[in-house]
């Protein structure tokens, strides 16, 4: 791949255009496509392959003439894990840099410390993360997993299979307090009991006293909702001390392919709900695989997260071109609103809600091994994300810019 290094600053920023094919007109202006994402600090080893999917998807798009004849350019910021770093480059993508959208955010705390200063200079931001939902944004289009569909699928099998005794450990911020509510009222209406819920500081790594918390309350299962570096040793601690109860994530796996970077058995009867890891043996997914591993040969791990931000890019290239290419954030909202934006990408066919702005996944099963392989004991096809507008968010009619919950949903008309 040939790349013109526009600027770099050190540990910050590169902006690089992906030559478009031969043969193919490029006098036309560049769309530039911000890309706010952690390749250093805790959150790397999920999020860096994000950069390259986006970057796999450019080289694709730009190859094959790129959207709507014009070339795609990516600015590049590295966002160190860092949520201050992520306000202050919203701030310089969107001001100085002026890109036309901006691919941004891991963790949910980065993307509600930015969210607020996209929506201050109207911005249009794709966040490609699994999260705990209830994000109602104009501004925003998300297209990773969501609780509606990861719980309501994941909890009643845990259920049926091992027992109603429920104990959820979370990390404690917005994504684990809200995700870990879902569980509780899934667990609830299905007629089961909680019998623990432990919510731990994101820099805790020793679990000793929450392992025997759980040994002391006698769970069928456990719902693990921990994220980063620190709280991922809580699973080799749990297998020392033989705890040995089935796992259920919306978490692992998926972004941070624990059953490849730990030793087995410690993730042994793990069961993860993801809309995709690399695991999945379909056509689309192979040949996925092997278009981004010939671009990215060291690549460790292809993860959900991937797959949401290469699908993510070749929606924006597919709203764009049905506005007739125009990159006005109003423009894309009313093809968003028409319906039918999808794609056939490498989890199968997707497509976005037009009231949430959220995407519908298939949504898979992936059971973790004693030697830590993966099977696939179930997968609920073409799942969509129906709570926010269920509740009453419709981004066609109005725009709260707001986050809601189970225990706060939008109000009353």
């Amino acid at each position: 791949m040939n790349v013109k290094q526009a600027y770099l600053q050190p540990l910050a920023v590169s902006a690089v255009l992906l030559c478009l094919g031969a043969g193919t007109a490029q006098t036309q202006e560049a769309i530039k496509v911000g890309v706010l994402e952690d390749q250093s600090g805790d959150f790397a080893a999920a999020t860096a392959v994000k950069v390259h999917a986006i970057e796999l998807a450019a080289k694709e798009i730009n190859n094959a003439g790129g959207i709507d004849g014009r070339p795609i350019e990516l600015v590049v910021y590295d966002t160190q894990s860092d949520n201050t770093r992520y306000q202050e480059f919203m701030r310089r993508i969107l001001q100085r840099d002026q890109v036309d959208v901006v691919f941004a955010g891991f963790s949910s705390a980065s993307r509600e410390a930015y969210r607020p200063i996209l929506n201050q200079f109207d911005g249009f931001a794709f966040y490609n993360n699994q999260y705990e939902g209830g994000v109602c944004d104009a501004n925003m289009v998300i297209t990773g997993a969501v609780p509606e569909q990861q719980f309501s699928t994941l909890v009643p099998w845990m259920m049926e299979e091992y027992g109603s005794n429920v104990y959820t450990i979370a990390a404690d911020y917005n994504f684990g307090q809200i995700s870990a509510e879902w569980v509780r009222n899934i667990v609830e209406e299905e007629g089961g009991t909680m019998v623990g819920e432990e919510f731990i500081p994101l820099g805790v790594s020793q679990f000793s006293q929450t392992i025997q918390n759980i040994q002391d309350a006698d769970p069928d299962f456990v719902v693990t909702l921990l994220v980063g570096t620190a709280q991922a040793s809580y699973y080799e601690q749990a297998a020392a001390a033989n705890l040995g109860l089935p796992m259920a994530s919306s978490v692992n796996v998926g972004q941070g392919y624990e059953h490849k970077r730990f030793n087995p058995p410690s993730l042994a009867d793990m069961y993860v709900t993801t809309n995709y890891i690399e695991e999945v043996d379909s056509g689309a997914s192979n040949d996925f695989k092997a278009r981004f591993h010939e671009m990215f040969p060291d690549e460790a791990y292809i993860n959900q997260e991937a797959a949401n931000s290469y699908i993510a890019l070749n929606l924006y290239k597919q709203m764009v071109e049905r506005t007739g290419g125009s990159t006005d954030r109003e423009d894309l909202r009313k093809v968003i609103a028409q319906g039918d934006v999808c794609f056939d990408g490498p989890s199968g066919n997707v497509c976005l809600d037009p009231k949430s702005q959220h995407m519908s996944h298939t949504i898979y099963l992936a059971k973790v091994g004693e030697d830590h392989s993966i099977s696939f004991p179930k997968v609920w096809e073409n799942i969509q994300p129906y709570w926010l507008g269920e509740v009453g968010c419709d981004l066609t009619q109005n725009d709260p810019s707001a986050q809601y919950t189970p225990s706060s949903p939008p109000p009353a008309e």
